[in-house]
């Protein structure tokens, strides 16, 4: 049998229903499907009860009437004018009254303790499963309060697995071979003490989804959504980001800690243990090959960066003090004190000298973790024996991941020469002894680029991209522009190089296209353009923060070469066939030359005598071939 679990975003949509119908009943074994609420709606629940709470009566009330619509309005897309069910109708509007009673008597009270919270965010998954199961013939609706148990310790609800085990294979194992259906509301569950409606969090769905699949020993779990799978990548931040055929437990977990919303990362321990496969898949592309995650890497896939993932809105904390240097506890206290309060660490980072560490949490986390930190270590503090702690926030996390790493010698050292050569510091990094994966924590600011750089560097993307800025359309430029045009398709075929022109500029305008100018009609395009300036022209320039820049000057102008020093500071290599820089004062020229060694970047340039043969080149071959001979 089969464990399939259908997230909200996959719900929400007639279309999205009718694949999930037709996916359940082309299943040629028994299935426990399990159901998210509709996209949205969790979120909307919280803040009808928040607003209920406060005593906003039109608020929550307007709310109320907007969910009410919500399953309604689907409900009547999906029968298309037909009659809907009235078991169908009789039951989702008795669901949506108790809600309603519910929400009133949060309303009259003032106040959302969190077991009317649970109870009330309950009735998403509880509407959404009790459609789906009128939908599917001789299918069977259970209720997942009645098997799926927690304890509620620190704040937090706790699944009772030992109980939950045994409840699960009570109810579904004497059902196997009946051929029937089973659907489950995921994400709610029900205190193993009280028997009150509790709820798992985020992302409880797919662990209801899991757990129930490992006690069953299920043949697999299939988590549909509405992506393909795992990418290497945001695709929403890199382009070329693609699905990745297969991950192992370990790769999964690591690329969902830091960021990947595929899969909640809890539920993949459950079926871990068992060696159940799990599939990624789309509800709206059901044919697609998804993402197969399971104990081992495949044969076929032995490349040693599987993805890269990264957290935003990161703050990270540095506790520190020459006290640290040799005690023992400090961490200890440190995490202690944390968990305390219900506080997440997603990483640490500590020098080998012992008197710093530095932890990286979320900046909603961050202003009270510096509190709780302060108040642990106050003695030391007051003693001047620890400084006080501070966050630098507006930053964030990101991680290389790939089992193969550990045998792939050399990954640190391209991450970090990668992204210093587009100017990219890292604040901070971890890596694990088993070489999973290294996290590192870079300015905000430079997230999209950072991404886009480690995408290519790593032979994730199809391509390597190389953006560049053209300033000048006279007969060099205007020649290199029909260059680059003709030999677009070659460059990408021989050589994986993707020419993106992003900029062309003339004396008086500059014309900006991050998807990359249609050279075929750039004069068009370029006397639409705005107007510019040296200043502004390079202002602009650095302001979008690609990676692998290169600007090209192709004029004469002594205006565009005193722009060189920014463009090479901001890690933009230039390429001149402007001859002034190079000829200039030897201060400025060794000062370009200097910058662009430091910053990792290129200064190329060229003369020629008689405006016809190249004259730098030919000498430095010349250079070099004598020191050949001389070796």
């Amino acid at each position: 049998m089969k464990v399939l679990k259908f997230g909200g975003s996959s719900l929400a949509t007639p279309i999205g229903i009718k694949n999930i119908c037709e996916i359940i009943a082309a299943e040629p074994t028994d299935s426990v499907v399990v159901v998210s609420a509709l996209a949205g709606v969790t979120d909307m629940l919280l803040e009808t009860a928040r607003q209920a709470a406060k005593g906003n009566e039109d608020a929550y009330r307007d709310n109320l009437r907007r969910l009410q619509s919500i399953h309604f309005d689907l409900i009547n897309q999906i029968f298309e004018g037909r009659t809907v069910p009235s078991a169908l109708k009789k039951g989702l509007t008795a669901r949506l009254g108790e809600l309603q009673s519910l929400l009133y008597g949060v309303y009259l009270l003032r106040d959302l303790s969190w077991r009317s919270r649970d109870l009330i965010l309950s009735y998403g998954e509880i509407s959404s499963a009790l459609i789906l199961s009128s939908l599917i013939e001789e299918s069977q609706l259970h209720d997942a309060r009645e098997f799926i148990k927690t304890e509620h310790r620190n704040g937090r609800n706790h699944i009772d697995l030992q109980l939950t085990s045994q409840l699960i294979a009570r109810r579904f194992l004497p059902e196997m071979g009946s051929g029937r259906v089973h659907i489950v509301p995921g994400f709610i569950a029900s205190d193993s003490t009280s028997g009150q409606t509790t709820t798992l969090g985020r992302g409880g769905s797919d662990y209801t989804a899991s757990i129930i699949a490992a006690t069953l020993n299920a043949e697999a779990l299939e988590i549909w959504t509405n992506v393909d799978g795992f990418l290497t990548a945001d695709p929403r931040v890199v382009d070329n980001a693609y699905t990745i055929k297969s991950l192992t437990y370990a790769e999964a977990t690591e690329l969902c800690n830091f960021g990947a919303k595929v899969l909640y990362p809890p539920a993949i321990f459950p079926v871990c243990k068992s060696d159940i496969p799990i599939y990624i898949k789309n509800t709206y592309n059901p044919g697609g090959p998804g993402t197969i995650i399971t104990s081992r890497s495949r044969e076929d896939d032995r490349r040693a960066i599987k993805g890269v993932s990264s957290i935003k809105g990161t703050s990270l904390i540095t506790v520190a003090g020459l006290s640290m240097v040799g005690v023992i506890g400090v961490n200890q206290r440190i995490f202690s004190a944390l968990a305390a309060n219900g506080i997440s660490v997603f990483m640490v980072s500590q020098a080998s000298s012992e008197n710093s560490t530095s932890i990286g949490v979320r900046d909603v986390d961050a202003a009270a973790a510096v509190e709780v930190l302060n108040r642990e270590f106050d003695k030391e503090i007051a003693t001047g024996a620890m400084y006080p702690m501070r966050a630098e926030s507006g930053l964030a996390t990101m991680a290389i991941v790939g089992e193969n790493m550990r045998h792939t010698a050399g990954i640190a050292g391209k991450l970090f020469r990668s992204l210093g050569r587009n100017g990219i510091s890292v604040i901070a990094c971890a890596q694990g002894a088993s070489e999973t994966n290294i996290s590192f924590v870079i300015e905000g600011r430079h997230l999209r680029k950072a991404l886009n750089v480690l995408h290519d560097s790593f032979f994730l993307s199809e391509y390597t991209d190389v953006n560049i800025f053209l300033c000048g359309v006279g007969t060099v430029g205007r020649r290199l522009v029909e260059q680059i045009a003709s030999q677009q398709v070659e460059l990408m075929e021989t050589h994986r190089l993707k020419l993106k022109v992003i900029s062309i500029a003339s004396s008086r305008k500059a014309l900006f296209d991050l998807e990359g100018i249609d050279l075929s009609r750039y004069r068009e395009l370029l006397d639409q353009a705005p107007e510019s300036n040296p200043k502004l022209l390079a202002d602009t320039i650095t302001g979008l923060n690609l990676y692998n820049s290169v600007f090209v000057d192709c004029t004469a102008s002594a205006d565009i070469a005193a722009i060189y020093p920014q463009l090479l500071a901001h890690n933009i290599s230039v390429v001149a066939a402007n001859k002034i820089a190079a000829s200039g004062p030897y201060a400025l020229y060794r000062s370009l030359k200097d910058t662009a060694l430091r910053r990792g970047v290129k200064f190329l340039f060229e003369t020629n005598v008689g405006a016809g043969l190249p004259l730098i080149s030919t000498i430095n071959e010349q250079i070099a071939s004598q020191q050949v001979e001389l070796m």
